[in-house]
Order: C-alpha cells, then structure tokens, then sequence
C-alpha cells in the first residue's frame, strides 16, 4: 500500500500538467482508490506490467475503504485518506494475529 501510495505520489508531482491534460481528454484514468474497468483499462495502458501489478494489489487492498473518501474533490484525498485507514486497520489487525499466534493475550 505504501508503494502504490508512493508511485502515485510520484506521478503527481512530476507530471501534474500533463496527467491534468491527459485526464481531460480522456487519455489516463482518474486517481481513485476503486477505478471502474474503462479507467483500469486507461490505467494499463499508461503503465507497465510492474507497475500494474503494483497497482492492483493496491486496489484489492484499499476497495473496502475507497468509499469513504470518493466524494473528496481531491485526488490526494481520495488516495491518502483510504490508504492511511488501511494500513491503520491491516496494521491493528496483522498485530493482532501475531500476538494471537504466539500465544500471548
């Protein structure tokens, strides 16, 4: 999650002209955490298969929490603020299980 948060914050801040002129014209998905397939499939043509899988072991991560912030006009909201829930939750959660699974309280 954090490496797909990283990747795209990358892409933000070094081509914040050209992905704003591409998205209008309707070259490259939108940014959000849950893309619908045509913006998948923009996306995929945009990236490599690195990259992709990168990108969508972060949508399976972050769907259950995309939702929360799909109403933000803000492209970073709707990236950070599902990414920042689910490391809370998969951390608290991951912790959790560790400790079950060594026997303590």
């Amino acid at each position: 999650m954090l490496l797909g948060w990283g990747l795209f914050a990358y892409d933000e801040t070094k081509a914040a002209s050209d992905l704003s002129r591409n998205e209008i014209s309707g070259r490259v998905a939108s940014r959000s955490a849950d893309p619908s397939p045509d913006q998948e499939r923009a996306r995929e043509a945009a990236h490599g298969d690195a990259r992709e899988l990168i990108d969508d072991a972060n949508d399976i991560l972050l769907a259950p929490f995309a939702s929360i912030a799909d109403d933000s006009s803000s492209k970073w909201a709707r990236r950070t603020v599902p990414a920042a829930i689910a490391l809370i939750v998969y951390g608290f959660g991951l912790a959790f299980l560790a400790r079950f699974a060594a026997g303590r309280p």
